[in-house]
């Protein structure tokens, strides 16, 4: 036998022996405490105190709070106000962006800074009226071909009116729910209010395209769309809108979410107004909620 084996027997032979930590007193010799081990039971029991320690230590930190003496570890009830706080710091952005668009709009307005519209045609100096070119430039035939492909699937397309109003037109319900306050022209109440489930989506009542989508302290996430045959309808009080102006809707199509926000409101609803011809008229007399 080699004496590189013999070395690793004896190796393995010595952490197999047993050995007695004894602990006496020093002037009686009486033995207050012994320990028999051998060194390999040793290592085996620091190891599985040192692992068990490690485990005890971690879930301490982890689950109790002195985790928040930590550096490195923050107070869950900070995170979520500092998302709150995030969250209320974009809305005041977004409105003060708006304000200010609408302020510098309405200064424009006053001081007769208003700028021409590039895709209208310009009066030629030195011409009479019925002289003046009237050919439609390129963006307004774009524009119309759009609209006349928009329109060609639209249900109220090709309907006429009658004198009583506009009962061809087809309408689709935009929320299913309980009506709790109805239409008062009188009382300046131009408009239902539909009371739904939450987080219920609110949909368009005919075809058209999106002319308003914002915010007002008053009335909230507001969304208007414009319809055929000079019809317009309104949907107020909304916690999100889905569409944003300029967008084409479909009848029925999510719009955005039912809401509590604006001031003259005290819950979640829907506030509904259709608008025919300047005048606004009872959704009640072409659809039921």
């Amino acid at each position: 036998m080699s004496e590189e084996k013999k070395d690793k027997r004896n190796f393995f032979q010595r952490i197999k022996h047993r050995y007695r930590i004894v602990i006496m007193n020093d002037d009686t010799f009486e033995e207050n405490f012994s320990l028999r081990l051998t060194p390999l039971g040793f290592f085996i029991l620091l190891g599985s105190i040192t692992i068990v320690m490690t485990l005890l230590v971690t879930s301490i930190i982890a689950f109790t709070p002195l985790r928040e003496y930590i550096p490195g570890y923050a107070d869950v009830n900070m995170r979520r106000e500092l998302v709150k706080l995030s969250l209320k710091s974009d809305s005041l952005e977004q409105s003060l962006f708006e304000r200010t668009a609408f302020m510098e709009n309405i200064t424009n307005v006053l001081k007769g800074n208003i700028k021409s519209d590039s895709t209208q045609n310009q009066p030629t100096n030195g011409k009479k009226q019925g002289e003046l070119p009237m050919n439609s430039s390129a963006k307004e035939n774009e524009l119309k071909k759009n609209i006349e492909a928009q329109d060609q699937y639209s249900l109220a397309y090709g309907t006429e009116p009658n004198k009583s109003g506009i009962s061809n037109f087809f309408f689709f319900s935009p929320l299913k729910g309980i009506v709790s306050d109805q239409f008062k022209a009188k009382e300046k109440h131009f408009g239902i209010d539909i009371v739904g489930p939450e987080n219920e989506a609110i949909k368009a009542t005919l075809d058209g395209t999106v002319i308003l989508a914002s915010w007002s302290s008053e009335t909230g996430y507001t969304i208007t769309v414009q319809h055929s045959n000079n019809l317009i309808s309104v949907y107020k009080h909304n916690s999100a809108l889905l569409k944003k102006v300029g967008d084409y809707v479909k009848a029925g199509e999510p719009i955005a979410i039912i809401g509590n926000t604006g001031e003259q409101t005290t819950g979640p609803h829907l506030h509904f107004e259709l608008w025919y011809n300047g005048n606004a008229i009872n959704p009640q007399d072409y659809m039921v909620f």
